[in-house]
């Protein structure tokens, strides 16, 4: 494959920096801790690191509400150590994609300070969406709108002292842009330019499908499109233009695009818009050969008509990790079904996570590590006293948030706080220690030693396309190109192996008959 078609069958490790590596013993994770790191990140054998926002933040959605992005905020080090990150790990064959958040700043940035500052029907409240309430005092919101934290029955309007309300889809520290102003634009193509000229190469969109609103702000009315605020025509435009910017630098874009409607999703993928967008119908998709096997045929068919490579993805910084959901009665993901002290069998979870991960590196398309997800991490409880996560407390504290998935990492046993740093920002639970990176690293049947061996032989799949393979129920079984197969059995049953010349990898032992026992995956060379 061409060099700059990298991104097409790429493994991108996805880093939280908060919680990866504290280099300077505050407890919280910052850039010289990831730095130091980047020889364990290259001997795992990814092509690519997607980093959280790193940017000046007063971190009151983990760095989601962003201050100033050309800044590095001071808890993670500062610019020119992200210049140094980016070259170090270029040096080391890794590339490096960061995130933008572009339906929102923080209310700190100094747009939103100077619209506070400028009063109603000023320029400077243009930028945003400021409008007088209804009511017979303007004491009602302007419209009906929900929250897009799930769960949550906070309104998405606040009112100022002024009289005027404005719009936040998510919190109030985060006031939503206004897209249809040109000045919004420019100044994100102006970051865009900003960040592909110190090296990075690639853009991680957050809440793409959000940007552009009806300029009316109608109520929400159930029905087909136009939405008034997701998935609208004018963020095509939006996106040819970011992609005119990042074909200027051979840059890629990867889409947080949350649709049901698959042909309107694959707009997103068209040549001239965004190269990837993230595969969320797998990501929640149950333990369950028929539904797993419906995700990827989905998924593919989807993506074949515009060329477009498919993305696959098990966890990430807002899901419950995989050994923990999979561990469970209820092994699919929704957000409205968190809930505190759902049990998980996690024997049985890790066990399934294993094959999921050969799995997911067997299919064609980019694959997105999690951090954490390599060395079997479990979902931690957090004490509802250390919670940090707004989602919790939007929630009137029902959803336990999304802190259980970023507990910072454990790199050695026997050194304190699992050798992440400094006294951790969120608690790290008993035993945390037995999952650390160096006792792992010394143990060939762990999950570090699995996810480093699968992605050293995912090569041998080729860049081809699937061809699914005759296999009883409950088992997945497919070969690519190259004639090297995968097959996963979901059943409760052993399944016979087919005749093949080599067992290149396997997620667990075969029985003693040779057959591959359930919740077990393996590649063969044929």
């Amino acid at each position: 494959m061409a060099q700059q078609d990298w991104w097409r069958s790429a493994v991108i490790y996805q880093v939280y920096v908060r919680s990866f590596a504290d280099g300077d013993g505050d407890g919280t994770g910052d850039l010289a801790g990831v730095r130091a790191r980047l020889p364990y990140l290259a001997e795992l054998g990814v092509d690519a690191l997607w980093f959280n926002p790193w940017y000046l933040s007063p971190m009151k959605d983990g760095g989601y509400d962003v201050a100033d992005y050309r800044a590095i905020d001071p808890a993670f080090g500062t610019l020119a150590e992200a210049e140094k990150l980016i070259a170090e790990a270029r040096e080391l064959g890794i590339r490096t994609i960061v995130d933008i958040v572009p339906n929102h700043v923080s209310d700190q940035h100094p747009w939103f300070r100077a619209a506070l500052a400028a009063g109603p029907g000023s320029p400077e409240r243009e930028l945003f969406h400021f409008r007088r309430g209804r009511g017979a005092h303007g004491e009602l919101p302007p419209n009906d709108w929900p929250s897009q934290f799930v769960g949550s029955t906070e309104p998405v309007w606040t009112r100022l002292p002024d009289g005027d309300w404005y719009l936040h889809l998510f919190t109030p520290e985060q006031p939503d842009l206004n897209w249809a102003h040109p000045a919004v634009r420019q100044e994100h193509e102006d970051i865009l330019r900003f960040w592909f000229e110190r090296g990075v190469a690639g853009v991680r969109i957050d809440s793409a499908a959000l940007l552009a609103k009806d300029p009316d702000l109608p109520d929400l009315a159930t029905g087909p499109h136009p939405h008034p605020f997701v998935d609208r025509d004018e963020l095509h435009d939006i996106y040819r233009s970011w992609r005119a910017v990042a074909d200027e630098y051979r840059g890629v874009f990867v889409g947080e695009v949350w649709l049901p409607d698959t042909e309107r999703f694959a707009r997103y993928l068209r040549p001239d818009e965004l190269h990837t967008a993230f595969n969320f119908s797998f990501l929640s998709c149950p333990w369950d050969a028929e539904r797993l096997r419906a995700s990827i045929e989905t998924t593919l068919a989807e993506h074949a008509p515009i060329g477009a490579p498919a993305t696959w993805v098990l966890c990430n910084h807002d899901i419950t990790r995989t050994v923990t959901r999979y561990g469970r009665a209820d092994t699919g993901f929704d957000f409205a079904a968190k809930a505190f002290g759902t049990p998980s069998d996690l024997a049985l979870g890790t066990r399934r996570a294993r094959a999921a991960a050969l799995l997911s590196l067997a299919l064609p398309g980019a694959v997105y590590v999690y951090q954490g997800e390599e060395l079997g991490l479990p979902e931690a409880e957090i004490p509802r006293e250390r919670i940090e996560d707004p989602m919790h407390f939007r929630s009137g504290g029902t959803d336990p948030g999304r802190d259980g998935c970023r507990v910072p990492l454990p790199w050695t046993a026997d050194a304190p706080h699992a050798g992440f740093g400094g006294e951790p920002w969120l608690p790290q639970p008993d035993g945390w220690a037995a999952y650390a990176a160096d006792r792992q690293a010394a143990d060939p049947t762990s999950m570090l030693a699995l996810y480093r061996e699968a992605i050293r032989l995912r090569p041998a799949f080729g860049e081809g396309p699937l061809t699914w393979l005759p296999a009883p129920e409950g088992v997945l079984a497919f070969a690519r190109d190259t004639g090297v197969r995968c097959l996963v059995n979901l059943a409760d049953a052993p399944a016979e192996l087919p005749a093949h010349s080599r067992v290149l990898l396997a997620s667990g032992p075969l029985d003693l008959r040779g057959r591959l026992p359930r919740d077990t995956a393996i590649w063969l060379r044929a």
